[in-house]
């Protein structure tokens, strides 16, 4: 079976996937539904399939010829905690649910190859099909490999696409090295004595404090770093006092730190706490630093970045595909895979006009015309590594 006739002869049949998946969108490690219907497919197309593992990840096995070589293709499946504003027929029927990051899109073309490859056999060894619960903020990559993903499935190396808004609708990218940045999260808490307003010098000033530490752990970023690295620290929100002439006692912030290296990783979050210690001491106030490293870096394979670059190029009929995307500060617990296993993580453009807005927006949709262009993507990365 060629291809190009499977994608003329199913494509209308692969949007109605996409869009069912967008219609009843699942938060992380709830992606029942989702789940089922992905089981149900790979099923049907034959493929051997095995669920559970990180609780609602499926995982399918399709395997001909002799070789040994095998590769991994990923695909995540959970939507986002937003009220969705579009009013076409597909819009989520899950209240305060919806997929706003293209995963639905993500899975349908996963999905579609899988179909075809299962047909034509048109390779020689395994192809894993992964579909992952649980990408947005809760891991569910590393809940995937916890559960044994890779002990007992011997993979090789490991593949990835994420839909990018405002690049050409389907032009394909990557890099080698850091693609995306790691995601930390931080809670900070000033404990100074409260007291009044008028009196400020008989009390520990948690506000000052606060103001304080903000404003020099920004030096980290300016001053510690190297400055052709790249590191985002953002505090996102302040929580202190709730009256006019009372100073608090407690200040909590929080927010982010995106690194694309894990020693930056470990530095950044030494530095936040020796100045937090230092300031705080010379007001007379303590602190209590909560720090959680979420995901690490995710940090593209050389050989597989230049095998995705070949495939790129080949699809988007010129240079372009050898052309390096810049790497983006966002993050992704596809990380965890590729500090286990080599492979290479890529972006498809989502475009400028329909599906263009960006990601996590309330009117975001993924866009349909570029569903081929990922399938053959897929079935061109497997022959060319099973060829």
């Amino acid at each position: 079976m060629e291809l190009k006739k499977y994608i003329e002869k199913n494509i209308d049949k692969i949007i109605v996937w996409r869009r069912q998946l967008h219609s009843f969108p699942e938060l992380a490690f709830k992606e029942i539904e989702t789940s089922n219907f992905v089981a149900e497919k790979l099923e049907s197309f034959g493929i051997k399939t095995y669920r559970g593992l990180g609780k609602t990840g499926v995982v399918g096995v399709l395997q001909t010829g002799t070789r040994q070589n095998n590769i991994a293709l990923r695909a995540d499946m959970d939507a986002l905690p937003i009220l969705e504003q579009n009013n076409f027929a597909h819009k989520s029927r899950n209240s305060g649910c919806m997929h706003a990051c293209g995963h639905d899109g993500h899975t349908a073309m996963l999905l579609g190859a899988a179909e075809f490859l299962s047909k034509s056999k048109a390779f020689n060894g395994t192809v894993f099909f992964i579909f992952q619960p649980a990408e947005e903020g809760e891991a569910g990559a590393k809940a995937m490999i916890d559960d044994g993903l890779f002990a007992k499935f011997n993979i090789d190396s490991i593949f990835a696409i994420h839909n990018w808004p405002h690049l050409k609708s389907g032009i394909l990218k990557t890099r080698k090295g850091p693609i995306m940045a790691g995601f930390d999260t931080f809670e900070l808490t000033i404990n100074g004595n409260g007291g009044h307003a008028a009196l400020p010098h008989l009390s520990n000033d948690a506000i000052t404090t606060s103001a304080s530490i903000i404003l020099n752990w920004q030096t980290i970023v300016s001053r510690n770093i190297d400055p052709i690295d790249s590191v985002v620290l953002s505090v996102t929100k302040i929580i202190g006092g709730n009256t006019w002439a009372v100073m608090p006692k407690t200040v909590s912030f929080g927010g982010t730190v995106r690194t694309f290296s894990k020693n930056n990783q470990q530095y950044v979050k030494s530095r936040m706490l020796d100045i937090a210690n230092a300031i705080a001491a010379s007001n007379n106030c303590t602190i209590d630093l909560k720090y959680e490293e979420r995901y690490p870096p995710t940090i593209n394979s050389k050989k597989e970045s230049e095998m995705v670059k070949e495939v790129a190029a080949k699809l988007n009929g010129s240079a372009a595909g050898q052309e390096d995307c810049e790497p983006v500060t966002g993050s992704e617990d596809f990380g965890f895979m590729l500090e286990e296993k080599k492979g290479c993580y890529a972006l498809i453009g989502n475009g400028d006009t329909t599906g263009g807005c960006m990601l996590h927006s309330p009117t975001y949709d993924f866009n349909d015309t570029i569903i081929p262009q990922g399938i053959n993507y897929w079935v061109n990365l497997v022959q060319h590594k099973l060829g």
